[in-house]
């Protein structure tokens, strides 16, 4: 593995913190603002990683590499030792922090979110009590201004107003941090071990002032273990990590603490805070500090690296990662060029500086995951809490799978960016899947298998990556694993633990599914039998697909009938003229009362917005609604008040919510009901208005790139029609021209020379040079490139693409 190496050599000598903040501020790579677009801006200088940091989005501004292991950023406190400012520990009106924590999840829900591991608290004054005792976050804790931060991909700086600042950068598994203090003032720095975002089960730290090292680690996990709706079954440990942090001077003071002892002169410290919050947890756990003589050099330098297999494994990490002089601007400079690789996989010309921001931080925000877990030898902490090594041919162990998010859009966008970490993502699964009993986890964290929310994603997301034409797994033993799980009952479907929220079964009570075909309500042992019942049918289609491709045709056949089982959850007559998704009992007969506006039977939604959840059948839905000009009316009121107004932000249980997964494809439904012309525009109303810059710049959270990859597809004017297939939707582009280079295949490239903010509809397209009078593209487009080229106009084309027989289906 390259490593960093220094270019300039470090300057000693007392500085005032606020002129190392400046310079540090100075080298960071500036943001865009009025400037006009220039051809060698890199990408990476587009990026806000503020962006999502507030109005719900729950994402990170620290500093972090493509499919990192290591992400340095804030823990916040709103005065609550065992909470945070929002979830995964940031919030952009959350202005104190108690730490600059190791590990983060991308937008992830269930505040406090996940990991938020080893805060390290740069603390002017002297330690006279346990920081784990100061409960309120009154202490050891410190405010800062947002004029004195800066995000930039790969690093992070912080000014404190008491005085300290924080200069951190990244490479995969390790990192290099200036820690500056007043020179006059007493300089610490706390490693809070066990105050993960959620809890610890135990941790440990030891100091080694001979060799200027502090190291140690924390067994915890418990992801969505505060949740009212099953939550207490997640608090559990299922990962243990481990850091070394070197320093380039002596201490001039240590110290350790648990509970609230404090121990001045200790050098070892145990023990964790446990997994519940408030006053139950309240005062517990341990850590340990260590003091510099600023005097004369107020500039502490540290290098860490980290790791979930062992301490040896976080060294060498470190080792492997870092040259041993590099400082803070070398590891920085490699992390923007890590990242302009990344995001040069989608080159754009044309467009605002808003909209250039906007785009290329939501393609930042699709590419933090899935992350490393495994160590630069190729070792990993498996799902069975046992060492593991690569298999053969995988290049990376990669976790945090969102499924019920990601499999709708982030999925197809890491397989059409990079497909090779795509391969070895489905190998990761599958290696997880086998350490687990045969058992595939809708949301993987880590190495461990948390059950949150619902369905089966790990089918729908591996048969899409094997249709968009990823094959660097083992795809035979992985598709026959998960008809394994779809088809052969586990005990689990029959256990209530984690329910409804985190529900143990995976496919739950499957043999009443596959006797009743659908999910009964009274008997699902799920969060809810009508959206159980949708899922398992997207997943069953996607498996169909797969199945096809591999030659499978006993499979294919089974699964393409299981596809359809949403059909006996859909009642022509839930209500009055107007037939809906309505869960049913064992019995047959519907749940009631019944109420659009209603989730009983469904996961966080609304009858209202899963009744649109059958992309792999459009066109049966849109016959069983009476029409697909009655479908087409009714998804008009989906996306419209009823004087005509636009209903596209969320809040209204009958309507459109851009932060809620089952319906984030609904806008792109008219295309198969043959009115292209709609989904342009309800695309482009959502993309100007619900999506920006800011740190409210995304509509909610980003779900591990979900929302992200969501705005990256539409801006691009493409869209997947559906889990387990490589076909595109077609809608406008933002930009005048897209490239998307697929290294060793031809490219992709989308041309739109009429694009800006007027030109929102389609006129005409051609494919490769051909007229193209479909609103899809089939598999050709994804796995051997093309051009597409828009003609847009003004006003909408109601004749393009609406040819019955032309339809996606």
């Amino acid at each position: 593995m390259r490593s960093y190496r220094p270019r300039t050599a470090r300057r000693f000598g007392t500085r005032s913190a606020t002129a190392l903040l400046a310079t540090a501020l100075a080298v960071a790579a500036p943001f865009p603002g009025s400037a006009a677009e220039g051809p060698t801006q890199r990408p990476s200088a587009l990026v806000d990683p503020l962006i999502g940091s507030a109005n719900g989005g729950n994402t990170y501004p620290g500093a972090t590499l493509p499919y990192g292991m290591i992400a340095w950023s804030p823990t916040s406190t709103t005065g609550d030792q065992t909470s945070t400012g929002a979830a995964n520990g940031y919030q952009y009106d959350t202005t104190r922090i108690r730490g600059l924590s190791l590990t983060h999840v991308n937008g992830a829900g269930c505040n406090p979110g996940a990991a938020g591991d080893v805060p390290i608290m740069p603390f002017v004054g002297d330690v006279t009590s346990s920081p784990s005792a100061d409960t309120k976050d009154a202490v050891y804790a410190a405010d800062f201004s947002h004029a004195d931060e800066k995000a930039v991909p790969g690093r992070y700086t912080l000014g404190l107003k008491s005085g300290a600042t924080a200069d951190l950068s990244v490479s995969k598994r390790a990192g290099v941090a200036d820690f500056t203090f007043p020179s006059d003032q007493p300089a610490n720095l706390l490693f809070r071990v066990s105050n993960s975002l959620n809890g610890s089960e135990d941790a440990h730290v030891d100091i080694d002032a001979a060799h200027r090292k502090v190291t140690g680690w924390v067994l915890t996990g418990a992801f969505c273990g505060r949740r009212a709706n099953g939550g207490v079954n997640n608090r559990k440990s299922y990962y243990k990590l481990h850091f070394s942090a070197s320093f380039d001077r002596a201490f001039s003071s240590v110290g350790t603490w648990k509970d609230g002892t404090l121990s001045p002169g200790s050098a070892m410290a145990s023990g964790g805070e446990g997994y519940a919050t408030g006053a139950d947890r309240a005062g517990r756990g341990s850590g340990g500090w260590v003091g510099f003589d600023t005097s004369s050099d107020n500039d502490v330098h540290m290098r860490l690296g980290i790791s979930y297999v062992s301490l040896a494994g976080a060294e060498a990490n470190l080792r492997d990662e870092v040259e041993p002089d590099a400082s803070v601007a070398d590891v920085a400079e490699a992390g923007a060029r890590a990242w302009d690789r990344e995001l040069n996989t989608v080159r754009i010309e044309g467009g605002s500086a808003a909209r250039r921001q906007t785009f290329y931080t939501a393609l930042y925000h699709s590419l933090m995951q899935p992350n490393l877990i495994s160590d630069t030898d190729g070792r990993y902490w498996g799902m069975d809490q046992a060492v593991h090594r690569l298999a053969r041919g995988q290049r990376a162990q990669y976790s945090n799978f969102s499924g019920w998010d990601q499999y709708r859009a982030q999925i197809q966008l890491l397989a059409l960016l990079k497909p090779t970490v795509a391969g070895d993502f489905a190998q990761s699964l599958y290696n997880f899947a086998r350490q687990n009993g045969g058992v595939w986890d809708r949301w993987v964290h880590v190495s461990g298998a948390t059950h949150v929310m619902t369905g089966d994603p790990s089918a729908a997301t591996l048969a899409t990556f094997y249709a968009m034409g990823v094959r660097n797994f083992d795809y035979e033993g992985a598709f026959d694993s998960l008809v394994r799980q779809a088809t052969v009952p586990h005990p689990d479907g029959l256990s209530d633990a984690g329910c409804p929220g985190q529900c143990v079964g995976q496919r739950p009570n499957l043999a009443q599914y596959l006797s009743s075909q659908y999910a009964a309500q009274d008997v699902c042992h799920c969060w809810g039998g009508a959206a159980e019942t949708l899922e398992d049918a997207v997943a069953d289609s996607a498996l169909a697909k797969w199945a096809k491709l591999l030659g499978r045709e006993t499979e294919a056949e089974v699964f393409t009938g299981r596809a359809a089982y949403w059909r006996n959850v859909f009642n022509p007559e839930a209500t009055t003229g107007a037939g809906y998704i309505q869960a049913r009992r064992l019995d047959g007969s519907w749940v009631t009362p019944f109420n659009p506006a209603g989730d009983l039977g469904f996961a966080q939604g609304t009858s209202a917005t899963y009744t649109w959840m059958v992309p792999q059948d459009v066109q049966g839905l849109a016959v069983a609604m009476g029409g697909r000009e009655v479908a087409a009316a009714r998804l008009d009121g989906f996306f419209h008040k009823a004087d005509g107004s636009w209903s596209v932000r969320g809040g209204d249980p009958l309507r459109y919510d851009p932060t809620n997964e089952p319906g984030i494809h609904a806008p792109w439904l008219y295309n198969a009901l043959g009115q292209p012309w709609k989904t342009q525009a309800t695309v482009r109303q959502i993309l100007d208005t619900v999506y920006g810059t800011g740190p409210s710049g995304l509509p909610g959270n980003d779900d591990l790139g979900t929302m992200s990859a969501w705005y990256v597809f539409s801006a691009l004017g493409l869209y997947p029609q559906t889990p387990g297939s490589a076909s595109l939707l077609l809608g406008a582009p933002l930009f005048r021209t897209a490239v998307v280079d697929r290294p060793g295949r031809r490219d992709i490239t989308v041309n739109a020379p009429d694009a800006d903010d007027t030109h929102v509809y389609v006129d005409a397209v051609r494919l490769d040079g051909r007229a193209h009078q479909k609103s899809w593209t089939d598999a050709g487009l994804t796995r051997s490139g093309g051009s597409l080229t828009f003609r847009l106009t003004e006003q909408p084309n109601t004749q393009w693409a609406t040819d019955p027989g032309g339809l996606p289906q």
